[in-house]
Order: structure tokens, then C-alpha cells, then sequence
């Protein structure tokens, strides 16, 4: 993350101190969001072909689409991106708001064994909420390294979105936290994208009530960064 966004990153340490006593601020019991204005709308995703390569977002409320619609989330954004870039490419939700490592760990196996077709690619992304309920470093570690090993396995390749520690956990935390991600990216050979909310959470214009979830013109960036490095970590089309 770039300097400045360091220091507007207090920002979302504050947010998660506040949300930090519920332990459920990415419940999907949430209320739906407002509508949006007319400068926050987003095209639907395109219609693909059904052999098209799937990808699948395996996340939590960040890839869930928390308090958005239905064409609003990171999966129809992505794909609508990719799209836009001449890559025709289905991008599945399975994002579950409130999901912990632990949680993501127990279901991976079922997405993949359900997939309509083996994923050329799988987005992971949790791990933020570990940090909002004080989970032990050391559990996301050993639950993220267990599902990139499954998805080695497998022969899925991986585009991780790592997160950082909110200021307010303070060092120790973070120096146990933020290397998750990239180490295990290393370890893994997976393609990294170090923090998912990069050039967002700074901007509350692109950033919902709560500031902790992007709103969808949040989400739109999101997707636009995240589209080159799909596009790389996909096989070359046909």
C-alpha cells in the first residue's frame, strides 16, 4: 500500500475498533443499502459462453458484495472488466459475508467439488475477518496455507487479495498479519494483489457507511485493478 494511503488507512483502523464488540459487521443479515445515485451505477456483466473459463471469487463480504446489488459486486464487476479488455470470462460468486479462514477452509472443498467446471482460476480472499475477531496470526496462517495447498492439489491456480492489520491492533499484530499474504503467495506461487481495498478505503466517497466495504463505485476499482493480474494468471485464450 502506498505511503499515503498508510496514513488514511487509520481511518479503517477506527471503522474496525467500532465493529470489533459485534463481531458480525459482515453478517448477511445486514440490511440491503441505499439506492444508489445515478453516478454509482454499474453495467451488467456480460453474457459469456457457457465454456468459457470460470473463475471463482472465494471470499467473504469483500467478494460477497455486502449491502450491494445484484450487479454490483466484485464477481459481476470483474467479469464485466475483463470483459470490457476482450476476455469473456465467467467469474463466480462465492463469496460468503462474515467468513473467517476457519469457515473458508471448511467449505472450499464443496465449491470446488459443486464448480460447474474446474476453475481456471480462483480468487482467494479472506482473512479480514480473522482480524476483526482477534483470531491468533498463526490460525489464518495454517488455514490459508491449507486451502492454497488444496488449490495446488488440485492444479487451480490462485490470485490471492491479501489484507493488512488496522492500525489500532498495533505492531505486533501487524508484523504477525501482514506477512501472511505475500509469504504464502511466495510459498504457493500464487499472484498477489496485497491489499484489496488499495485506493479505496482512503476515499470515503467510494466507501459504504460502515467504513470497512467499498460501495459499488469502490468495487468498480477494485475490479479494474484486480482484471490485469486475472488476465495474466489466466491460460492464454484460444
Amino acid at each position: 500500500m502506498r505511503t499515503a494511503g498508510w496514513r488514511s488507512f487509520a481511518l479503517y483502523g477506527f471503522a474496525i475498533a467500532l465493529c470489533q464488540p459485534l463481531a458480525g459487521c459482515g453478517s448477511a443479515e445486514a440490511p440491503a443499502a441505499a439506492v444508489a445515485g445515478k453516478n454509482d451505477r454499474v453495467e451488467a456483466a456480460p453474457v459469456v459462453p457457457a465454456d468459457a473459463p470460470l473463475v471463482i471469487a472465494f471470499g467473504d463480504s469483500l467478494y460477497a458484495g455486502y449491502q450491494l446489488g445484484p450487479k454490483e459486486g466484485l464477481a459481476p464487476q470483474l467479469q464485466a472488466a475483463l470483459a470490457a479488455d476482450g476476455r469473456m470470462v465467467r467469474v463466480q460468486n462465492a463469496g460468503v459475508s462474515g467468513d473467517t479462514t476457519a469457515a473458508g477452509r471448511q467449505r472450499l472443498s464443496y465449491v470446488l467439488d459443486n464448480a460447474k467446471a474446474k476453475p481456471a482460476l480462483v480468487l482467494l480472499g479472506l482473512g479480514g475477518n480473522d482480524m476483526l475477531r482477534g483470531i491468533g496470526p498463526d490460525q489464518t496462517r495454517a488455514n490459508l496455507d491449507a486451502m492454497l495447498a488444496e488449490l495446488k492439489r488440485r492444479g487451480i491456480p490462485v490470485l490471492m487479495t491479501g489484507m493488512m492489520a488496522a492500525p489500532n491492533l498495533g505492531s505486533d499484530y501487524a508484523s504477525k498479519f501482514n506477512p501472511i499474504f505475500p509469504e504464502l503467495a511466495d510459498k504457493y506461487g500464487a499472484s498477489l494483489y496485497p491489499f484489496i481495498l488499495d485506493n479505496v478505503v482512503t476515499d470515503k466517497s467510494l466507501m459504504l457507511g460502515d467504513n470497512m466495504h467499498p460501495n459499488a463505485k469502490g468495487v468498480k476499482i477494485v475490479a479494474a485493478s484486480l482484471a490485469p493480474l486475472v488476465e495474466q494468471a489466466l491460460p492464454a485464450p484460444r
